[in-house]
C-alpha cells in the first residue's frame, strides 16, 4: 500500500509540474485566447446528444442550437478575424431560430406556433445574411455562380434522343 501512494504522489507532482511547464510556455494562454469559443460549442454538441441518445427532453434542444451555432460563429471570428461580424450578424438570429426550430420539429405533438415563428427566423436571418454578405466580396461569387448556372442551361443540357419518335 505505501508504493501505491507514492506512485500516486509521484504522478501528481509529475503532472503537477508539466502543468506550470506548460503554463509558463502560453501554451494556456494561446488555447485560452484562440479556443474559448469550444466553451459554448462543446456543451451545445453534448446536449445534442443526451437528447438524442434519449436522456433527457426536448427542451434541451433551443439552448443547444443556440449554443452549437454561437460557438461556432465565435470560433470562425475569433480565428479568422472580428471584422466577419459586421457581416455575420445575422448568425445571431439564425442560432436562436434554429433552436426553436429543432424543438419544434422533434416535439411531440408539434408546437404549430414554434414551428412557424422558427421557420420565419430562419428565413429572415438568411435573408438577412444574403444581404450582408453583398456588401461584401460574395458579390462576385454570387456573380460567377449565377454566370455559370446560366451556360449550363443554355449549353449543358443533354439533347432527348429524338430518333424513337
Amino acid at each position: 500500500m505505501k508504493g501505491r501512494n507514492e506512485r500516486a504522489i509521484g504522478l501528481f507532482i509529475a503532472v503537477a509540474g508539466l502543468i506550470i511547464l506548460l503554463g509558463k510556455f502560453g501554451v494556456f494562454g494561446y488555447i485560452g485566447r484562440n479556443f474559448w469559443p469550444l466553451v459554448l460549442l462543446i456543451p451545445g454538441i453534448l446536449l445534442h446528444l443526451y437528447y438524442f441518445l434519449r436522456k433527457t427532453s426536448t427542451v434541451v434542444l433551443i439552448p443547444a442550437g443556440i449554443f452549437t451555432v454561437y460557438g461556432i460563429l465565435f470560433l470562425i471570428c475569433n480565428l479568422s478575424g472580428w471584422y466577419l461580424l459586421a457581416y455575420l450578424w445575422p448568425v445571431f438570429i439564425f442560432g436562436i431560430a434554429l433552436g426553436l426550430f429543432e424543438y419544434a420539429l422533434f416535439e411531440y405533438p408539434r408546437p404549430a406556433t414554434i414551428y412557424s415563428t422558427s421557420i420565419i427566423g430562419l428565413a429572415v436571418s438568411i435573408v438577412l445574411l444574403f444581404i450582408a454578405l453583398l456588401t461584401t466580396g460574395f458579390i462576385y461569387l454570387f456573380a460567377a455562380i449565377l454566370i455559370f448556372a446560366g451556360i449550363w442551361l443554355i449549353f449543358g443540357r443533354p439533347k432527348p434522343n429524338r430518333r424513337f419518335r
